[in-house]
């Protein structure tokens, strides 16, 4: 079994070369289109900046180069794990600002798919279990509703009842005021307060969807011959349920599970910004504002190479879980 898995892992660890350089070759080009330049915010508002200037920032940042040659001097550099430097006037390393905000989106999105596979595994189970039932009915309706809202209107109406009318949660940031100073038990409770909300609302899209396929699952494998040999034997619903249903049930949401990640990525995006807290999406967000390109580009690679990463883990746990993945046989 080791040797199978050693060389299913190589030929996806292969696998994702191309599609690293597919992803950032699209990305270079979708923000060369965007409309504004890194220069335009240093010249447009200065009238007495002249042609001469602005075509030696042009030179100094390398846009004067032609496209397919900026994007194979980013790509030796990207092969050395450099990034350049920022466009912002600060002019610091882009990979040292990433480092610097990585780490609060990284926990925020593993302990949010903690939530989602914790929560919707269950949830989705129960509805097939109850399939038809009051419960299995009003389950399904909140989930649509969730996962048909916009997060960021849900997000603002959370602040609104939870932050500013009964006051139980904070609205932005990720410490309270003065907190450096307290205890490291203190602070890690602060900071949990502070990431509640957004959490949850980061979340709510993905759950919502995990349960619904976990039902569809649940219920396609509880029509299946071996499950009603289990029941005609005797063993409790439970025990047919957990035991017999559930590992093959799980193996279609597990690949969900890895295919959410980007989302949950993306989604740090709208809900960094809105509740101000200072994570990755939030540094990409000023990034796309401000024309920083080197900041876009290094955000963007280290998002793929993330997502692929996940994926990868998906596709391993699924090949743990079904040996006809490890031996390369299709599914029937």
């Amino acid at each position: 079994m080791l040797r199978f898995m050693i060389i299913y892992l190589l030929k996806r660890l292969l696998g994702m070369v191309p599609l690293i350089i597919g992803i950032t070759l699209i990305s270079f080009i979708v923000i060369q289109l965007a409309p504004g330049k890194p220069v335009g915010l240093e010249t447009d508002l200065n009238p007495k900046i002249s042609a001469e200037a602005q075509e030696k920032l042009r030179q100094h940042y390398g846009l004067d180069q032609p496209l397919h040659v900026q994007y194979i001097n980013w790509m030796k550099n990207f092969i050395k794990l450099d990034f350049g430097q920022s466009f912002a006037p600060d002019k610091r390393d882009v990979l040292e600002k990433i480092s610097e905000k990585l780490p609060v989106t990284l926990w925020m999105n593993v302990i949010g798919l903690c939530i989602v596979f914790i929560v919707a595994v269950p949830l989705g189970v129960a509805s097939a279990k109850y399939q038809n039932s009051y419960f299995d009915r009003t389950t399904t309706v909140i989930v649509f509703t969730l996962f048909a809202a916009p997060s960021f209107w849900i997000g603002l109406l959370g602040m609104m009842y939870f932050g500013v009318h009964l006051g139980w949660l904070p609205v932005s940031g990720l410490s309270s005021f003065g907190s450096e100073n307290w205890s490291f038990g203190a602070r890690v409770l602060d900071w949990a307060h502070h990431l509640t909300l957004p959490i949850l609302v980061g979340v709510m899209g993905s759950f919502a969807g995990l349960s619904r396929y976990m039902r569809s699952s649940m219920l396609e494998v509880i029509r299946q011959d071996y499950v009603t040999t289990a029941r005609a034997k005797g063993l409790s619903e439970s025990y047919v349920m957990y035991k017999h249903a559930l590992k093959n049930a799980i193996l279609p949401v597990v690949t969900i599970l890895g295919l959410s990640i980007p989302g949950l990525i993306g989604g740090s995006v709208i809900f960094e910004s809105l509740f101000a807290i200072p994570g990755m999406g939030k540094l990409f967000y000023d990034g796309v504002m401000m024309r920083d390109y080197p900041l876009i580009m290094g955000i963007l690679s280290i998002g793929a190479v993330l997502t692929l990463i996940g994926n990868l883990l998906a596709d391993i746990c699924y090949a743990l879980a079904d040996p006809r993945i490890r031996h390369g046989q299709k599914l029937s």
